[in-house]
């Protein structure tokens, strides 16, 4: 038995279709997700950039590698400074490819 069973129908002049299709494309979503965010007073986020899926992979390896530097140093009470080093360094560039790919505006060309 379906939990949403009440229908609702929405007339919108070309122009209004046009913005609404054109806001749901940018999100991902679904048509029925997008006013359902909207109407639990949500504002949809737009989908990130194809990069940030592998900025975030990246960056969760990354992460595990500072753990177990972490784990090992703990356990063996010293630190591999070299391994860590590099691990944070690699964190801190991704953190900004991040940035550069989600926050900051892009070139119009």
């Amino acid at each position: 038995m379906r939990k949403r069973n009440c229908r609702v129908q929405v007339r919108l002049d070309n122009k209004e279709y046009q913005a609404f299709m054109k806001r749901v494309k940018k999100t991902g979503l679904s048509q029925e997700v997008y006013l359902r965010h909207l109407i639990s007073g949500l504002v949809p986020q737009e989908a990130p950039p194809s990069e940030y899926f592998d900025f975030m992979k990246e960056l969760y390896r990354v992460g595990n590698n500072l753990n177990q530097v972490a784990q090992k140093a703990h356990v063996l009470n010293v630190i591999d400074v070299q391994r860590y080093d590099k691990a944070v360094r690699q964190f801190e560039k991704l953190v900004q490819d991040i940035t550069r790919a989600v926050i900051l505006p892009r070139s119009a060309k």
